[in-house]
C-alpha cells in the first residue's frame, strides 16, 4: 500500500514515516514545512534505509493535493495548527487552516476515489473531566479554538461516513506525544520558547533556559502539580500502523491514544534529572487559568481494536528526549521541529 501523509514532515509525522517505511508501507509526504523540516525526512533514509516522498503544498490547495495523493490507497492526517494558546489569540487561523484545509482533502480524497483515512485529533475534545479516565464516550465539550477544530473536524468525518458507508475512518485521539526516536535522529526540537513541557525541561537541562516555571502546586494530586498522560512518541507512531491495519472493514471509530498512566510535573522534573545527569532548577508559580489536576486516558479500546498498548516508560521518554536534545548542535537546527 502507498500511504498519503500529511504533515509527515513535522515531529508526530517524521516518526510515524518511520513506522511505516519499516513495516514496509511506501509513503508520499505532502507538508508546507511551516512546522516540519526537509532535513528531518532526510534522515528518515538514515533510520529506515528507504525513501519517502516529499512533496512540499499547502492543504488548503485541494487541485495541488489531489494530484499528489494519486495513486495513493490511504491518507493519514496530521496537518494542521496546534497551539492551544495561539488558537485563542488566532482562531480565525486555526478554523481556517485544520476545517478548511481538511474540506480540501476529504474532497481530494473523494475524487481520487481513497476512502480510508487515520485523523490526528486529540484528547483536548474532551475539555474538563466529568470523569477520569477518559473514555471514548466521555461528553466532548473542547475550551479552546484548537480542541473546537477537532472537534468539528470529527464531525465532519462522522456526517461523511453517514452519507456513504464505504469510508473506512479511524480517528485517534492523542494524548501527551513526548520522547523521540530511540536513534536521536529524529525528535522534537521548537522553534522559539517550547509550548510543552517535555522540551522545555530538555531545554533547561541543555543550559537553553535558567529555569522551569512549574504553575501550581497545590492541586489535589500527590505532589501538589498538575498530571498529565504522557506517551512516547515511537509508541503513538506505531498505534497508526495498528489503525491502517484495522481498516479493514468501513467504519468511524475514535479511538484514544495514550497510557492510561498520569505522570506529575515534578515526576518528569526528577525522571528528567535522572536520565540526563544534569539539575532541573524549577520555581513555582501561580496556576494558569484554565489549567485542571488531572489529564489521562482509558487506552482499554487501543488495545481491543487495534492490538496496540503503549510499551515505553517514563525512563524511556526522559532517556529519548535526552539523547535527541544532546545531538541538535550535531545535525540541522531545524531537524524534526
Amino acid at each position: 500500500m502507498k500511504i498519503f501523509i500529511t504533515g509527515g514532515a513535522g515531529y508526530i509525522g517524521t516518526h510515524i514515516c518511520v513506522e511505516l517505511l519499516q513495516t514496509g508501507y511506501d509513503i508520499v509526504v505532502y507538508d508546507n514545512l511551516s512546522n516540519g523540516s526537509t532535513e528531518a525526512i532526510h534522515q528518515l533514509k538514515t533510520i529506515t534505509g528507504k525513501t519517502a516522498v516529499l512533496i512540499i503544498g499547502d492543504i488548503r490547495d485541494e487541485a495541488r493535493m489531489s494530484e499528489a495523493m494519486r495513486g495513493c490507497d490511504a491518507v493519514i492526517h496530521l496537518a494542521g495548527l496546534k497551539a492551544v494558546g495561539e488558537s485563542v489569540e488566532k482562531p480565525l487561523d486555526y478554523y481556517d487552516n485544520n476545517v478548511h484545509g481538511t474540506l480540501c482533502l476529504l474532497r481530494a480524497m473523494q475524487a481520487n476515489n481513497i476512502k480510508t483515512l487515520v485523523f490526528s485529533s486529540s484528547a483536548t475534545v474532551y475539555g474538563d473531566p466529568v470523569k477520569l479516565p477518559f473514555s471514548e464516550s466521555h461528553p466532548l465539550q473542547p475550551t479552546n479554538p484548537y480542541g473546537k477544530t477537532k472537534l468539528v473536524i470529527e464531525d465532519i468525518l462522522r456526517d461523511l461516513y453517514h452519507s456513504d458507508s464505504k469510508w473506512k475512518i479511524v480517528i485517534l485521539r492523542y494524548f501527551n506525544p513526548v520522547g523521540a526516536h530511540p536513534s536521536g535522529l529524529i525528535g522534537e526540537d521548537p522553534l522559539g520558547i517550547p509550548n510543552n513541557l517535555m522540551p522545555f525541561i530538555a531545554q533547561v537541562a541543555a543550559g537553553k533556559h535558567k529555569f522551569l516555571n512549574v504553575y501550581g502546586d497545590d492541586y489535589p494530586t500527590p505532589d501538589g502539580t498538575g498530571v498529565r498522560d504522557y506517551i512516547h512518541i515511537v509508541d503513538l507512531a506505531q498505534g497508526h500502523v495498528k489503525a491502517l491495519e484495522a481498516l479493514s472493514v468501513p467504519q468511524c471509530t475514535p479511538i484514544n491514544l495514550g497510557t492510561g498512566q498520569g505522570y506529575s510535573v515534578l515526576d518528569l522534573v526528577k525522571a528528567f534529572s535522572n536520565a540526563s545527569g544534569k539539575e532541573i532548577p524549577y520555581e513555582i508559580v501561580p496556576r494558569r487559568a484554565g489549567d485542571i489536576a488531572e489529564f489521562y486516558a482509558d487506552p482499554s479500546l487501543a488495545q481491543k481494536i487495534l492490538k496496540w498498548s503503549a510499551s515505553k516508560t517514563l525512563d524511556d521518554m526522559c532517556r529519548d528526549t535526552w539523547n535527541f536534545q544532546s545531538k541538535i548542535k550535531c545535525v540541522p537546527k531545524s531537524v524534526g521541529k
